[in-house]
């Protein structure tokens, strides 16, 4: 029975000696914070490429490959967003996601007079959420996330994109 109080008093003289050398070890990640976020891009909707949002839905979505870029230094995706409905009308977002997170933020809408309305104070939201559109998960899930990494290039985004095979699950 001494052996076992020993034993035991051992370990915790070595757990009490070693926790501090763990705490140092512990590398705090630095606040993220947004990079500045370049105007909208010029975009063409005769070069979308699509991908099904819902089954159910009668609009179509997709991205202009040229609108899309990633910064590496905040981890965010941006890309501009077209949703087109069967009478030919667009809605037109300036958005971006970050893979890490699961988060999509809507920096703008483009207006029918052929202009951006950029939005105030916007904020970045769930992509797991109840909206009423899905489309900002389903283009992670299409290609522009690695589950919860970003791809290596725009190139390989839009290769994802164009493969009907090649999808992220929930």
């Amino acid at each position: 029975m001494k052996f076992k109080s020993a034993s035991l008093f051992v370990c915790g003289l070595l757990f009490c000696f070693s926790s501090p050398v763990w705490a140092q070890s512990a590398v705090e990640e630095p606040e993220w914070k947004e990079s500045v976020v370049p105007l909208p891009p010029a975009f063409n909707v005769d070069k979308l490429v699509t991908f099904e949002v819902s089954p159910n839905s009668s609009l179509v979505f997709g991205v202009d490959p040229a609108s899309i870029s990633i910064s590496k230094s905040d981890g965010v995706i941006r890309y501009v967003m077209v949703a087109a409905s069967a009478s030919g009308t667009h809605n037109v977002m300036y958005e971006g996601i970050r893979c890490s997170t699961g988060e999509f933020k809507t920096y703008g809408r483009y207006s029918p007079e052929g202009h951006w309305n950029l939005v105030n104070n916007a904020e970045w939201r769930t992509m797991f959420g109840n909206m009423p559109s899905k489309h900002p998960l389903r283009f992670a899930q299409a290609g522009a996330c690695d589950n919860a990494a970003l791809p290596a290039s725009v190139n390989v985004l839009v290769g994802r994109l164009k493969n009907p095979n090649f999808r992220v699950t929930e």
